[in-house]
């Protein structure tokens, strides 16, 4: 019987890695800006997909470790994964990645990503592959469209055209949604870090949560 050990990651192309997401990801959406795109082999076939590319909001994000040039940082976009693969294979397959960001990309320090505790979870693949909990924010995030499709207020937030309609100005996510005609869903979003230079460590600007602070 496969384990998590028996899986392979490999380069694939972006356009492998988008049609995976599409097909497999909660959210069907991708990230066009992604750069670095992971397959997750097992016995040859393709099961998994992770996207790497720069953080939505940059800048702000380049703040949390002082000193932070503009390309020693990398987001963890999109990680998908299909129900084929052995137990523990996400989790075993984050820390595989982080050792060949370090080893290929060593211009990178760290990595940042989230977890969507409204549709898909709290985050514990990352939890197991050594990632550090730096936020954990209620709030209402997401907007569910008549359409059913959810989007992030980040993500409209940087629709021009929508903007735009609404009179060129950033609104705020109740009146965004009055716009639109579309439900709030609150809830909440964990954002975790992982240092592939440890030393960047001392240099975090926010609290290491407890990771007992998601349960309480």
């Amino acid at each position: 019987m496969a384990t998590a050990k028996d899986i392979v990651l490999r380069p694939i192309s972006a356009q492998t890695a988008n049609d995976f997401v599409r097909r497999v990801h909660y959210s069907g959406k991708v990230v066009n800006n992604s750069q670095i795109h992971m397959g997750v082999f097992l016995a040859g076939v393709l099961h998994g997909a992770m996207q790497f590319g720069p953080s939505l909001d940059k800048r702000k994000v380049q703040g949390l470790v002082t000193g932070t040039q503009w390309h020693e940082f990398i987001e963890l976009n999109r990680m998908a994964f299909d129900d084929d693969l052995p137990r523990n294979s996400e989790s075993r397959a984050l820390s595989v990645a982080m050792r060949l960001l370090r080893k290929y990309a060593p211009q990178l320090k760290w990595v940042i990503t989230f977890a969507d505790g409204v549709q898909c979870g709290d985050g514990t693949i990352y939890r197991a592959a050594g990632f550090l909990l730096i936020g954990l924010k209620a709030g209402e995030v997401l907007l569910r469209l008549p359409s059913g499709e959810v989007c992030h207020c980040i993500a409209l937030h940087t629709n021009h055209r929508l903007v735009a309609a609404m009179g060129g100005k950033m609104a705020s996510i109740p009146k965004m949604a009055e716009f639109l005609d579309a439900e709030v869903m609150p809830g909440h979003m964990m954002r975790y870090i992982y240092f592939l230079d440890p030393s960047c460590k001392d240099r975090l600007t926010v609290p290491i949560l407890p990771y007992i602070a998601i349960e309480k």
